[in-house]
């Protein structure tokens, strides 16, 4: 099992981010960003490089100060990661955080640890993501992109009611790509809001409901994938090619 409608469910949007502005000393790395995720959308969050994604991310997370303000299923976000679970929220890493020494079993295992439920939860996803067959071997031992489809799997093994993924296609192949993009859409489907941030324009732009650009952390463009693809100041921000409007 994915994911299915959680009991995190809100009403509204599943994630609302307004005015958003986070600075570090003199530097504004988020300014003033408004955006908002729907319950079992698909939302990218995408720019050059130093546009300011991981920092809004972080921002949600609670790992950095901001003003605005975050609100999950109608609440305001807690300045606290552990507090971020009880919500309905998990995260992927770029750097993935998975324990190499311990087998992929054991890395799933590690969110519903002592839940009576764990081990119909962790077959669940071994199962979803087709990593039954490497399920005692060390993490360590993986190839890459194993290893990303553990981290995939130990985000989704709470049940999850909005899941952050900070680059996941980023190393993979083509044909992982598009694995990955069929799950996200299945997870999607099931119920649960996801926000993507992600450098692959091509694996965006055919999976998302919705795009939000960031340049010199300001929104400059949000929309579907086809009105962002043209849009003159992605192109700008993106090419170098000047906009006409």
């Amino acid at each position: 099992m994915l994911s299915q409608n959680s009991p995190h469910d809100p009403l509204g949007p599943r994630l609302e981010i307004d005015r958003l502005t986070v600075t570090f000393g003199g530097l504004t790395a988020v300014d003033e960003v408004t955006f908002t995720v729907q319950p079992g959308a698909v939302v990218a969050l995408i720019g050059p490089n130093g546009a300011g994604k991981t920092t809004v991310f972080n921002a949600v997370c609670g790992l950095v100060r901001h003003s605005g303000s975050v609100r999950i299923n109608g609440a305001l976000a807690p300045r606290r990661t552990a507090a971020l679970t009880d919500l309905g929220v998990s995260r992927t890493l770029q750097g993935l955080g998975l324990f190499g020494s311990l087998s992929v079993r054991e890395n799933v295992l590690v969110p519903v640890a002592g839940r009576r439920d764990a081990p119909r939860l962790v077959a669940e996803q071994l199962a979803a993501l087709h990593l039954d067959p490497l399920a005692d071997r060390p993490v360590a031992a993986l190839a890459y992109p194993d290893r990303k489809r553990v981290a995939l799997a130990r985000a989704l093994v709470t049940d999850p009611g909005l899941l952050l993924l900070d680059e996941p296609a980023g190393g993979l192949g083509a044909d992982d790509i598009d694995d990955l993009a069929s799950t996200i859409r299945r997870v999607a489907e099931a119920g649960c809001s996801v926000l993507l941030v992600e450098h692959h324009v091509d694996f965006v732009m055919s999976l998302a409901d919705d795009i939000v650009v960031l340049d010199f952390g300001r929104r400059i463009a949000q929309g579907a994938p086809e009105d962002v693809r043209t849009d003159p100041r992605v192109e700008e921000a993106y090419l170098g090619v000047k906009a006409t409007r």
